[in-house]
């Protein structure tokens, strides 16, 4: 496998650096194939993890999130084992599984359920108000107050 130096995009960058242990990473581990999952965009801030969990009750899962990373765990019920039955063919894989996502920093949960073997899980991106765009003033201090133009404030009406 071939190592990628992402050094020519810091140097248009601040604080990124972090982005690079990210991708070495993503290089390095292997991506899990079971179970199933899709990860879907569902409006300009709003995202869902679908998962397919054949075979599992609500009571097999567990969602847990710490420092940003979303950990989806399942282990099944021991099934009985019948010595009667004898399987041509098993293709429903009933297996414990660990499945771990990195959320961005302003990614929320909002919500999960558990319906027809499908686990969905609901996220929001929330951006905080001192995150969101603004316009810089040019020569200003930032504790000074913005005055407005004369011929734009507005008179306040003498009272008597």
């Amino acid at each position: 496998m071939s190592n990628v130096s992402l050094t020519p995009l810091f140097r248009r960058s601040i604080g990124f650096d972090r982005l690079n242990d990210l991708f070495d990473y993503a290089m390095q581990s292997d991506t899990p194939n079971y179970p199933p999952y899709n990860i879907e965009k569902t409006g300009d801030n709003h995202y869902r993890i679908v998962v397919a969990t054949a075979g599992f009750v609500e009571k097999d899962l567990r969602i847990n999130l710490e420092n940003q990373v979303l950990t989806i765990l399942g282990k099944p019920a021991e099934e009985s084992t019948d010595s009667t039955i004898e399987f041509l063919h098993k293709g429903i894989a009933r297996r414990s599984f660990k499945l771990s996502l990195r959320l961005d920093e302003h990614i929320e949960v909002q919500h999960a359920d558990y319906e027809n073997g499908l686990l969905k899980i609901d996220l929001q991106r929330i951006i905080p108000e001192e995150k969101l765009p603004r316009q810089i003033p040019i020569g200003r201090k930032a504790n000074e107050q913005i005055d407005t133009p004369k011929n734009e404030q507005k008179e306040t009406p003498k009272t008597e």
